[in-house]
């Protein structure tokens, strides 16, 4: 069977947890789990993507069963991002500084990567539709800060976006101090819609320097929890010389990724997490891919 067979069939799976999203919090979206697909980042000691690493040197265990790697892809190839700008009253004046983290993101876009910008208070909104261009539109430089936050709508939201989209490469770029105070979904369910299509979040703490130890703490966990099971970044500075390396960083391991799949061993229909481990032989290097997936429910 071909590689662009398997990559038809692969799309299509990732589109399929469209047609289950829904508002109810205890209705998961999961995923026909006959394929998983993975995106890797693989960093050197030093934070730089290593390329040139050979599928022997892969291995997949779900659930610690090793499984058997059915296609890997390590070529650059264009990817699909949502940035999501976090204009809630909690955010204040660092509306203005959210936005140029996301101008930093925009300026690394290569030929074909697309970026689609919402913001979210208490509801969640387009600002900014798919597109290639470094530019943002004016309506993101009136963005004021105002109302509740609906983080987890807004990531879930997102997912639901992404879900529609064909490139093999999705991520949400979270820019919010992290304190959810009024979504209808939880932060569990947010997750699981962006593990089920693949997407990768990158989380920037945007949190003031004023707030309490352990309010900051407590947002930094909400922002941390995205991004590591995920696969994703949490970047704790967002300002400065940081700020632009992480961004810097961030689009460069949305092009250079390895994409693995798997077909898993385990085909019960129970709605469990599946626990997803990659190992590589080659010391000394850090793995950063999606932590697991949720089996479909029975029918």
């Amino acid at each position: 069977m071909t590689k662009l067979f398997y990559f038809a069939a692969i799309s299509s799976l990732l589109i399929f947890p469209t047609y289950l999203l829904a508002q109810r919090d205890d209705d998961v979206i999961s995923v026909d789990s006959s394929i998983v697909v993975m995106n890797a980042a693989i960093t050197d000691s030093s934070g730089k993507a290593v390329s040139g690493l050979s599928q022997k040197q892969f291995r997949v265990f779900e659930d610690g069963i090793e499984q058997q790697i059915v296609t890997f892809e390590t070529e650059e190839t264009p990817f699909a991002a949502v940035i999501l700008l976090d204009t809630s009253g909690s955010m204040e004046e660092r509306v203005s500084l959210a936005r140029s983290a996301a101008i930093r993101f925009l300026d690394g876009l290569r030929r074909g990567d697309l970026t689609a910008i919402y913001n979210f208070d208490s509801k969640v909104e387009l600002v900014q539709a798919f597109s290639n261009s470094g530019e943002m539109r004016e309506q993101v430089f009136d963005l004021k800060a105002n109302g509740m936050t609906a983080l987890n709508d807004a990531i879930y939201k997102a997912a639901e976006v992404l879900s529609k989209r064909p490139e093999k490469r999705r991520a949400i770029i979270v820019l919010s101090d992290g304190a959810d105070t009024m979504s209808k979904n939880s932060a569990d369910k947010a997750l699981k819609a962006a593990l089920s299509i693949n997407a990768t979040i990158y989380t920037v703490d945007m949190s003031s320097l004023d707030l309490k130890p352990s309010d900051r703490a407590q947002n930094k966990g909400a922002l941390t929890n995205f991004a590591e099971k995920t696969g994703g970044r949490y970047v704790a500075t967002p300002g400065g010389v940081a700020m632009r390396d992480a961004f810097k960083r961030i689009v460069a391991e949305l092009g250079e990724q390895y994409t693995i799949a798997y077909s898993p061993t385990n085909i019960k229909k129970d709605g469990k997490w599946r626990a997803i481990e990659l190992r590589i032989s080659r010391p000394n290097l850090t793995i950063r891919t999606r932590k697991g997936y949720n089996a479909p429910k029975p029918k």
